[in-house]
């Protein structure tokens, strides 16, 4: 596996391969893997010829007081986890980089951004937007790899690919998750014994509003009502959020009619965590279409 830490470096690897008639895929990263990563590597490779992944602290995607200096990082590991599953390259740019002197350009998509994580994380989604596009650029991927942990965000770039005419297709993947359901995450790292222990209750809550959706309930209010009061029961939680919205354009719902995001926010100690449940009742497919949990 080779590290390369310029645009101008990737755009070449990429242009190489292209060269020799092979397929790429590229898995943008924040870094500090884990499995859930390993997961997003693991079908890269299985699916294409070359895989890239990129390993990025995006500080256009955070807020002020958020945990840009605190975040956790190790690029050795990183590195020695990616050449075991068989990427190729290892593009590891700067901040200075990807934004240098005089960079004033961002991507957005001001609606879907502004909804559920965007509503407490104003500016969020536009740093996302704006860092994927300018690695979609440097890798100019067939495939892009995305964990719908993160779905909201998944939604957005798939918007964003869309209106933009890109030519990667954007994969939306499995959540990968600890045995007791907690959706893997490199901010775990910040939970105290008892947070963790507290933890799994967000997949619980979700899990109770996805019951109630499969047993035929299609009350959007009385979904997110059955997550709220199950994370009500631990003192250790702080709500952000629990909305059940259209996958198609993130408005939320009163009926569940439609592919729908069931997601939620906490805080936990030091940490927010995220998670959700894609449910779709359509009779002209399962009732479970996808899921953000394993």
């Amino acid at each position: 596996m080779e590290t390369v830490t310029s645009v101008r470096e990737m755009k070449a690897r990429s242009r190489a391969w292209r060269k020799q008639g092979l397929s790429v895929g590229l898995v943008p990263t924040m870094g500090f893997l884990h499995r859930g990563h390993g997961s997003l590597v693991e079908r890269s490779v299985a699916e294409n010829a070359r895989t890239a992944v990129s390993v990025f602290v995006n500080p256009a995607q955070f807020g002020p007081g958020e945990d840009l200096d605190a975040y956790p990082r190790d690029p050795g590991r990183d590195a020695a986890y990616l050449k075991s599953l068989g990427a190729n390259v290892l593009f590891m740019p700067a901040p200075s980089e990807m934004y240098p002197p005089g960079f004033a350009t961002f991507v957005e998509a001001p609606e879907l951004g502004r909804r559920l994580c965007g509503s407490s994380r104003p500016g969020h989604f536009r740093g996302v937007c704006t860092v994927v596009l300018k690695l979609l650029n440097a890798a100019s991927p067939d495939r892009a790899y995305f964990g719908l942990k993160d779905a909201q965000q998944f939604f957005v770039l798939r918007r964003m690919a869309r209106d933009l005419d890109l030519d990667a297709s954007l994969v939306p993947c499995e959540t990968v998750r600890e045995e007791d359901g907690l959706a893997m995450s490199s901010r775990n790292s910040y939970l105290t014994p008892a947070e963790r222990a507290a933890a799994p209750l967000l997949r619980k809550a979700l899990a109770g509003a996805e019951g109630y959706l499969k047993g035929g309930g299609r009350d959007a209010a009385r979904a997110c009502g059955i997550v709220k009061e199950t994370l009500a029961s631990e003192p250790l939680f702080e709500l952000d959020y629990a909305e059940a919205v259209s996958t198609s354009d993130l408005v939320p719902l009163s009926v569940i009619d439609r592919e729908t995001l069931v997601a939620a926010a906490v805080r936990l100690g030091r940490a927010r965590l995220i998670d959700n449940v894609i449910f779709d009742p359509s009779p002209s497919g399962p009732a479970r279409k996808r899921r953000g949990g394993a």
